[in-house]
């Protein structure tokens, strides 16, 4: 499933191959649009000059003067412009100087029209922040409360929006908190390492859009046969937490009630105590 890095890398390049440019016509798959017919697509865009896009978590939103078209890409989707057509195009924008198509082989995302910024809204309601731009406060002002484990609460995207399965499991591996840990069990620290996890893989992960994790990421590592944390190189174990597969180092993030075992640092030199309050940045 595209995460909020795959989808910023998509703003861009809907930025720099559509952005300024009027539509001249749209064409949609009518089971990809999902709250308009087709031709309502094309006669809401068509003549309108798009604009500057957006991105609210996992969402692409695409101005035109008015109207608004929003993209979820699903777990297969993605913008293409030039080479040959292709049966898994959903919807075209034919431009002004060239084509814009999204192209999603399963289907599994989808387009939706919203004739202003308040009817987007509404469309968005259901979601939260963008994960990208919560501060500490508004973090712990949404976690209080929470109920159920951490991954399920950081894979809600009423929570903070934008993160996935394998986003997930690499802020908590870097806050040292398990994925099935209860969010009411986590004291103060663990809440604040977490928030500052977050936004140190999503900046990071941003920052290197198109490029595969660095070295000493567990996503460096995962599902590799074999794999150890890079931390402190024991044995990872697979699991399924809030109904995902999940991967996480047994002695960094131990179930809830059980101490974190020190383990050599990510340098291989010995750690005197797990980090609680410094970010855990690549």
């Amino acid at each position: 499933m595209p995460e909020l890095p795959d989808v910023e890398g998509e703003r861009r390049r809907f930025a720099a191959l559509a952005a300024g440019r009027r539509v001249r016509r749209v064409t949609a798959d009518p089971t990809f649009l999902r709250n308009a017919r087709p031709g309502d697509l094309d006669r809401a865009l068509r003549g309108r000059r798009l604009g500057e896009p957006g991105r609210w978590g996992k969402w692409l939103l695409c101005p035109a003067d008015g109207p608004l078209l929003l993209l979820h890409f699903g777990m297969t989707g993605g913008l293409v412009a030039g080479g040959a057509p292709s049966p898994y195009d959903r919807l075209v924008l034919e431009l002004e100087g060239g084509e814009l198509r999204v192209r999603d082989v399963r289907k599994l995302g989808g387009a939706w029209l919203a004739r202003d910024d308040e009817e987007a809204r509404e469309l968005l309601r259901g979601l939260g922040p963008d994960a990208l731009q919560v501060d500490l406060g508004t973090f712990l002002e949404r976690l209080a409360g929470r109920r159920g484990g951490a991954k399920a609460v950081l894979l809600d995207q009423g929570f903070v929006a934008g993160i996935g399965n394998l986003l997930a499991d690499e802020i908590l591996w870097r806050a040292r908190i398990h994925p099935r840990a209860p969010i009411p069990g986590l004291d103060d620290r663990a809440r604040a390492r977490l928030h500052r996890a977050m936004l140190g893989v999503l900046r990071t992960s941003v920052a290197r859009i198109g490029r595969p994790p660095p070295a000493g990421w567990l996503l460096s590592v995962r599902g590799e046969p074999g794999a150890r944390c890079p931390r402190c190189r024991t044995p990872l174990a697979r699991i399924a937490a809030a109904g995902r597969t999940t991967y996480l180092c047994p002695a960094c993030q131990p179930p809830a009630g059980a101490p974190a075992g020190p383990g050599p640092g990510i340098s291989g030199r010995r750690a005197a105590a797990p980090p609680t309050t410094r970010a855990a940045r690549a």
